[in-house]
């Protein structure tokens, strides 16, 4: 998920039904930021938490879940990972592949729980539920937390502005230069990335739909978030358009960003079993058929391997 580098921050084939609702009017966006609450509430009454202890062997989630039939997925609510659709069902990238692996691996039920993003390796920590599935981008700081699977995507940055792009952003030196006024999600990348370049003031936001807003109404000039999400949110508005993609430098170096799913330190086993599943998908190519609904494209597509980006 696009969000922080700094952590305390269509086919024409059938799609698959987990991948309804794909690209949301900002309408059923508005809607379903209210039905973040009531789900959240549901996911958790009647539901026990799974302890874990770290005993060294990889823990026992796996075989826990499996009795259960159920795993608990965090999701942070933001397009193009994890949202609410024009059904008020939970969709995006990471629950249809959540699902599909965990069909795959014994447990039948995948249950959304959504938070906010600042919270899920808290909550993940304190057992609220099991795996989080947001995107995730895998950095060392984070590595340090929790253990990831290998990432499902890589990413680049892309800007939200008026039609017709009327400062020329195309970079992030381009907006330090103008002097735009740039916003972005809390917690995100693009806030080290604006600062890289010299950005004096960052303005932040709850998420992509507030960045549009903030934009179409003036109040901004530039929003910057993860590519995919950006070209998303900007289709069907009037007065904003997302730019190509823009890439960001942190220390003089270009950054191509990954995510991944995110797993308790101990449940090694789990994220091992989960990376095999993952990685049958990627061999067949139908790991981009399940997130191409979503505004994924080959370019997302990666090989890097998690603990490429958990050393730095």
């Amino acid at each position: 998920m696009n969000q922080g580098q700094r952590q305390p921050r269509r086919p024409e084939r059938p799609e698959p039904p987990a991948a309804r609702s794909p690209r949301i009017a900002r309408r059923s966006l508005l809607a379903g930021a209210a039905a973040l609450g009531t789900l959240a509430a549901g996911a958790t009454s009647g539901c026990s938490r799974v302890a874990t202890a770290d005993a060294g062997d990889g823990g026992r989630l796996l075989e826990q879940l499996r009795a259960k039939g159920t795993v608990r997925l965090g999701l942070a609510g933001e397009q193009p990972f994890g949202y609410i659709g024009r059904d008020g069902e939970m969709t995006g990238s990471s629950p249809v592949i959540a699902r599909r692996i965990f069909r795959e691996l014994g447990v039948a039920e995948v249950q959304p729980f959504p938070t906010e993003f600042g919270s899920l390796i808290t909550g993940l920590n304190a057992l609220q539920f099991d795996v989080v599935g947001a995107g995730m981008f895998i950095t060392p700081a984070r590595c340090e937390q929790v253990v990831f699977s290998d990432p499902e995507y890589q990413m680049l940055s892309g800007f939200l502005v008026p039609k017709g792009n009327p400062k020329k952003l195309r970079s992030f030196a381009d907006v330090a230069g103008t002097g735009a006024r740039l916003a972005t999600g809390v917690g995100y990348a693009e806030i080290a990335y604006a600062e890289e370049a010299g950005v004096k003031d960052v303005v932040t936001l709850p998420d992509q739909l507030a960045g549009l807003l903030a934009v179409e109404q003036g109040r901004v000039d530039v929003f910057a978030g993860t590519a995919v999400a950006v070209r998303n949110v900007a289709e069907g508005s009037s007065r904003a358009e997302a730019t190509p993609e823009v890439t960001p430098y942190l220390n003089g170096k270009p950054v191509i960003d990954v995510g991944g799913f995110a797993f308790r330190s101990p449940e090694t086993r789990l994220r091992d079993a989960f990376n095999r599943e993952l990685h049958k998908l990627k061999r067949s190519g139908e790991l981009l058929e399940l997130m191409r609904p979503f505004g994924f494209r080959e370019a997302q597509m990666t090989a890097v391997r998690a603990r490429e980006r958990c050393t730095g």
